[in-house]
């Protein structure tokens, strides 16, 4: 639900910003977004004694820095709405917007052993070559045994696992018997 009416406000918000307005826009909701993971913030936006006045006063101080009027309605509005709890949603659907326009994506790569940085760059110049897109991949070690791809924003997850291919190559020397 907070996806949907998300979307609503970036649909708004796109109609008066230009592609760099809309990225200043996108960084200053993903540090809101920040916040909102620390538990006293919470508990202070979330507290039913606190008025609308008093939380929107908290959250125009900090995004005062950035100048933006644009940032500052918004922010008027989804307190007036009671909409707070969507800032999280909406920088989220920003950042992809944002990656989707400029076809700039990032993804994680899983494995059990370690893999070469070369071999990690042949993967994303790779897939960025088959999606037309620029993807950056990064590393993350698990207990994945084999390899395993995933760039969420683009829908894609590609995996090699070590066990699958052993129990295929076994059925094959099966059949060819």
């Amino acid at each position: 639900m907070e996806e949907l009416i998300a979307k609503r406000y970036l649909k708004a918000v796109k109609q008066g910003s230009n592609a760099e307005s809309m990225q200043s826009i996108a960084l200053i909701f993903s540090v809101l977004a920040e916040s909102f993971k620390n538990e006293r913030f919470n508990q202070i936006i979330n507290n039913p004694d606190v008025s609308k006045n008093q939380k929107s006063e908290i959250l125009l101080a900090a995004v005062k820095s950035a100048g933006s009027k644009d940032v500052e309605n918004l922010i008027k509005l989804l307190v007036e709405h009671n909409r707070i709890s969507i800032i999280p949603a909406i920088a989220e659907i920003m950042r992809k917007d944002i990656a989707k326009t400029n076809k700039s994506y990032s993804g994680i790569v899983y494995s059990d052993s370690d893999i070469d940085a070369k071999v990690i760059e042949g993967l994303s110049n790779g897939l960025g070559n088959r999606f037309d897109s620029k993807i950056s991949l990064k590393f993350i070690k698990n207990d994945f045994n084999g390899i395993k791809v995933d760039v969420e924003d683009l829908g894609v997850e590609i995996s090699f696992s070590k066990s699958r291919i052993n129990s295929q190559i076994i059925e094959h020397i099966a059949k060819a018997i």
